[in-house]
């Protein structure tokens, strides 16, 4: 896609909240008949609601991603073991701490174990109680009914509508925080997952769509294996074999038509221990993609539009900084959706910025502000428009 709009286009990360109605068909297990279509038609309903709020690059809302809970942080990546032969869902008995199990013992939760150890810290795990994907055998792709049915759905949603472009999400390799039981490490368990992969990112862009790689594993690594140590030779010399990874999965793929999304993960704690952008920025631009989507109003990280100036972006290249949070209820204020946007066209270029959230609204906020945060977005992005282009969007 062409990027040079002649204005701030706008997107988001992905997942949108779901009707009622369709989680409760996934609640129920509802079998295909009943599902699929009204899994259709919700998607045509939220292709239309982001159209209305002013958002330029849609996509459909995740809503083929299960999700039967209103709040449920693991959605992204738990719908691939629906499309992977080799995993087996199994009960880890007791009662689990998922952010425990998912980030150890890191500094925030050493520094914060009180608040860790609140209701507050609660990462909406009632959708995967106690069951974790433990891989069992080889490793293969097996969801092409699936994700076809997924690109049919949001290429009837877009007949007769004009937007900008359209995108679909999928995990990127290495998502699974167990080891197995069948390959010799986690590092051959990701290698089978990459080559699986492979197959659902070329059916997105082979339908005309913008694959967008979610990795929030690249920087929660740090989080979950090196924070206490502070040991970033050997964070860094992970995150290189792991960006390798990352390029040998959409190897052949164009970069113009890859987004690729780094976050520090949507518990609602203090994060005092991310990863700084600054340490891993130039790994992020070795991944062969046109599109670089990283939070931007997350309180951790909003001051890091600072290490994008001086980075040289290539022609029809973007940074895709979130403007808008979903770890606070707070709705931002236009104008200062406006500002963070001009940080960073002041960064790079206003021709190389797509205004987006700094991760995926639904299961993670209220609906009624996920939609406000979007719509508010959409203003931001004309108040930005207006300064740099001195004119109104389009």
């Amino acid at each position: 896609m062409t990027v040079d709009a002649g204005r701030i286009l706008t997107t988001h990360v992905g997942s949108l909240p779901r009707p009622a109605d369709l989680l409760q068909l996934y609640r129920d297990a509802a079998p295909a008949a009943r599902l699929e279509p009204r899994l259709a038609s919700a998607i045509a309903e939220v292709v239309r609601q982001q159209q209305d709020l002013g958002i330029d690059i849609v996509n459909d809302g995740e809503y083929g991603k299960p999700m039967s809970g209103e709040v449920d942080y693991g959605a992204w990546a738990f719908y691939v073991y629906d499309r992977l032969s080799g995993f087996e869902m199994r009960p880890l008995g007791g009662e689990v701490d998922l952010l425990k199990t998912i980030l150890g013992t890191s500094r925030d939760r050493k520094d914060f174990t009180a608040f860790y150890e609140t209701p507050e810290a609660d990462v909406g795990s009632a959708a995967h109680p106690n069951a974790f994907p433990i891989n069992v055998g080889p490793i293969r792709y097996t969801g092409q009914a699936l994700i076809q049915r997924d690109i049919r759905n949001l290429k009837a949603a877009l007949a007769g509508r004009r937007v900008a472009d359209a995108f679909m999400t999928a995990i990127v390799t290495g998502v699974n925080i167990l080891p197995g039981e069948y390959y010799k490490d986690t590092e051959q368990q990701g290698v089978a997952i990459a080559e699986a992969m492979r197959e659902e990112y070329r059916a997105i862009v082979d339908a005309g769509f913008t694959v967008q790689l979610d990795d929030p594993l690249l920087v929660n690594q740090y989080e979950m294996y090196y924070s206490l140590s502070g040991d970033m030779a050997a964070y860094r010399r992970w995150a290189e074999q792991h960006i390798e990874l990352v390029n040998h999965a959409i190897a052949g793929l164009p970069a113009d038509r890859v987004r690729y999304h780094v976050c520090w993960g949507s518990w609602k704690g203090p994060h005092s221990s991310d990863l700084a952008l600054a340490s891993v920025l130039d790994l992020v631009l070795k991944v062969n993609a046109g599109q670089y989507s990283v939070e931007a109003a997350n309180p951790q990280h909003e001051h890091e539009w600072k290490v994008w100036e001086g980075v040289k972006l290539g022609p029809g290249q973007c940074v895709v900084p979130g403007v808008v949070t979903h770890k606070t209820n707070i709705l931002e204020h236009a104008e200062v959706v406006a500002d963070r946007i001009l940080r960073y066209a002041k960064a790079v270029g206003r021709e190389h910025v797509i205004a987006s959230t700094d991760c995926g609204m639904g299961g993670r906020i209220h609906p009624s502000i996920a939609w406000a945060k979007l719509r508010v977005l959409s203003e931001g992005a004309a108040l930005a428009t207006k300064t740099l282009w001195g004119r109104s969007a389009a």
